[in-house]
């Protein structure tokens, strides 16, 4: 996937790639993300499989400068500090309210048969209002809790983009019977800060394909109130 925006007269728009790597048996959208115009990148949860996000990264051609994380769920963080170890990056994210998550990383593998994985802290706890870079690409930081306490969202608001973990989904909304899970909160998460960024924003979550804030608010039976 290629996120770019057509040139103004006086300055041209940042413009971003991404690839998609499923890993785990989780088929957790771990996502090369990078900037065009430098070819600097961020790998966003890495669940698992770090063998293969590598090479995900040698394959685009990128140099990875950061980790991201949405949230603390061990599908989603399960690679994260073997690939900080290996890449020498920091991480960044997510909200310090799923702490109580990563500090258990070994114990939540442990209940799926995941081994290899540790306990870890990031470099950077993220809160609402936040920024975060990479390269030319500016990402705006939105607290998001309900599928978990410290759910972030990246958007970037030239490309009207969006990774959004495990807080929306292309139909659904994120599971909420999880330790710190709360199916009022997410829901008020989702239509008070993401669907009042624009239905034109396209967005990247934690499994299964995309889809755009807009087709969400209108088709999803979890914010049309068929659900």
């Amino acid at each position: 996937m290629t996120q770019s925006s057509d040139s103004e007269p006086e300055k041209t728009k940042a413009k971003a790639g991404a690839m998609i790597v499923p890993v785990t048996p989780f088929e957790q959208n771990c996502t090369v993300l990078w900037c065009e115009a430098t070819r600097k990148a961020v790998v966003i949860d890495p669940g698992g499989d770090v063998p293969n996000i590598r090479e995900a990264i040698a394959k685009a051609g990128v140099t990875v400068e950061k980790i991201w994380l949405t949230h603390g769920h061990i599908d989603h963080v399960g690679g994260a500090a073997e690939l900080r170890d290996a890449l020498k990056v920091p991480i960044e994210g997510p909200h310090v309210a799923d702490k109580f998550l990563l500090d258990n990383v070994v114990a939540s593998g442990a209940r799926f048969g995941i081994t290899g994985v540790r306990d870890f802290a990031p470099d950077r706890w993220l809160e609402e209002g936040d920024r975060v870079e990479i390269g030319e690409l500016a990402f705006d930081i939105f607290h998001c809790p309900g599928h978990s306490p410290g759910s972030v969202v990246f958007f970037n608001k030239e490309m009207r983009f969006a990774h959004v973990g495990d807080v929306l989904f292309n139909g659904s909304v994120g599971r909420t019977d999880l330790p710190g899970g709360s199916h009022e909160t997410l829901i008020r998460s989702i239509t008070q800060k993401l669907l009042p960024l624009g239905d034109d924003v396209g967005f990247i979550c934690g499994h299964g394909a995309g889809s755009s804030f807009g087709q969400e608010r209108m088709t999803n039976p979890f914010l049309t109130g068929e659900f």
